[in-house]
């Protein structure tokens, strides 16, 4: 159990997340189960003073609870390296505030909190870009701004996704085949014109049957059951945002090969709850802002995910103090 660490969380407004679903919500539970001292922030409590990371830090204490399931208390100004680790959970979009913060964060670091995921990896790892790092694991993509090199793509693909680079919850992704009258359009819009890149990877028909896959990566370890997002029959998407319906099922082993190239990576890059999105066996994202799917396997499986990570969370602190 935890020596009564302290826990600090950078979130969206708790009282409008959704009870049943936020996975946030289910590693703070685990969190005060196991003893930490909870504090909650929002991206306008952080600040710098003088190089020094602060934070407007209020307690939090939460509850399985779905009609009342936190209570905060009165603010105060504080070190942000003085928290023993900080969960950074703010939803994107990944815009120039989230890239500030994350220097906030950063500072934070420098002065003693364990930042969970690392500031320097969610501004590196770009969720879809950051899959070239690992083409073995992926389908043909390619990421461009020039229309031709999309169109000869789809020549050469007969059939393929579409998306920004910026896109969350299945926005903006386009299915297109050969002789699409859309597709120039698409390719402008997504691109500007040529002015912004976007990204195109070969269609993955697996998806119609077994959905778009979550692997969740604690660590670097997989957990060993993943949520496949399988389509409604009236759209493309595997996005439970977009309407498709979660179906848990356990790792397979090229999910498990998957993990194993990636999730090293990922550790010892402080990346500590990662999310695989995984069609067909292959990689399309690698999610590291604020991955979510622990609600729908807890449920599923009987699982406690947020007790797992903050048992990793743990280990990495207890480390630091004995010097390993």
């Amino acid at each position: 159990m935890s020596e009564h660490f302290r826990l600090g969380v950078v979130m969206d407004p708790i009282d409008a997340i959704k009870y049943a679903k936020d996975s946030t919500l289910a590693m703070l539970l685990a969190a005060q189960a196991r003893g930490f001292v909870l504090t909650y922030l929002e991206q306008g409590d952080l600040s710098l003073r003088d190089g020094v990371a602060f934070g407007r830090v209020r307690p939090l204490t939460v509850r399985a609870d779905a009609n009342d399931w936190f209570t905060l208390g009165e603010p105060q100004l504080e070190k942000l390296g003085q928290l023993d680790a900080i969960l950074m959970r703010k939803d994107p979009p990944f815009d120039t505030e989230y890239i500030y913060s994350t220097y906030i964060l950063e500072r934070a670091e420098e002065q003693g909190c364990l930042v969970v995921n690392r500031p320097q990896g969610l501004r590196d790892m770009n969720e879809k870009v950051y899959t070239a790092w690992f083409p073995q694991c992926c389908a043909p993509t390619l990421i461009t701004r020039d229309m031709k090199d999309m169109e000869s793509f789809l020549a050469e693909h007969g059939k393929i996704v579409c998306k920004p680079l910026d896109g969350m919850g299945g926005r903006s992704i386009f299915v297109l085949e050969r002789h699409d009258k859309n597709v120039n359009v698409v390719f402008e819009t997504l691109t500007d014109y040529g002015r912004r890149f976007a990204i195109t990877q070969r269609y993955i028909p697996d998806i119609v049957q077994t959905g778009d896959s979550r692997v969740l990566l604690i660590d670097g370890e997989p957990v060993p059951y993943a949520l496949a997002r399988i389509p409604s029959e009236n759209d493309n998407r595997g996005n439970l945002a977009a309407g498709a319906r979660g179906v848990g099922r356990p790792l397979n082993d090229r999910d498990r090969w998957l993990a194993g190239q990636i999730g090293p990576v990922m550790a010892a890059k402080g990346m500590m709850f990662v999310g695989l999105d995984v069609i067909g066996g292959f990689v399309t994202e690698i999610n590291v802002t604020s991955p979510t799917g622990i609600r729908e396997l807890d449920k599923q499986f009987g699982l406690d995910i947020g007790d797992l990570l903050m048992q990793a969370i743990e280990r990495r602190l207890r480390a630091r103090t004995s010097g390993a």
